[in-house]
């Protein structure tokens, strides 16, 4: 699948390893911006996605910023979808006890192209049975 990207700092993303499910995305900014314990903020790339319709792109957090310094996505996993046009920006937010400051280029994301399908939904009064039924978190044993 091929995917039609600007990008404003002449940057490619690329695949870090030849398994890799998802590309690193790179701040694109004019100064260092520092996050605070506790702070969020959005944060430009300069990459701008053209997907196919039925795909879209996951935006998520990079597991070594995460455990090392406690940055991750305020949203979990941002959702980017096929008929979006604009820049995609990062909703970063600093989890950890240090200031984290992100400078001009720093891998901030990683993304993953995924296919999706749209549903037709049918209202009921019932649904099929299972064995696990309405179980909750942790249900089914540890």
């Amino acid at each position: 699948m091929k995917l039609k990207i600007i990008s404003k700092s002449g940057v490619v993303p690329k695949y870090e390893t030849p398994g890799s499910a998802g590309f690193d995305i790179r701040a694109y900014i004019e100064e260092p911006v520092t996050l605070a314990p506790g702070e969020r903020r959005l944060i430009p790339t300069g990459l701008f996605f053209q997907l196919e319709p039925g795909y879209e792109a996951q935006v998520r957090a990079r597991s070594g910023l995460a455990i090392k310094k406690g940055i991750g996505l305020v949203n979990g996993i941002g959702t980017i979808d096929s008929d979006y046009r604009g820049e995609v920006c990062v909703a970063l937010i600093n989890w950890g006890q240090e200031d984290f400051v992100i400078e001009n280029g720093d891998r901030i994301a990683q993304v993953v192209v995924a296919k999706y399908e749209q549903v037709d939904f049918e209202l009921t009064d019932c649904l099929d049975e299972t064995q696990r039924g309405a179980g909750g978190f942790g249900h089914t044993g540890v």
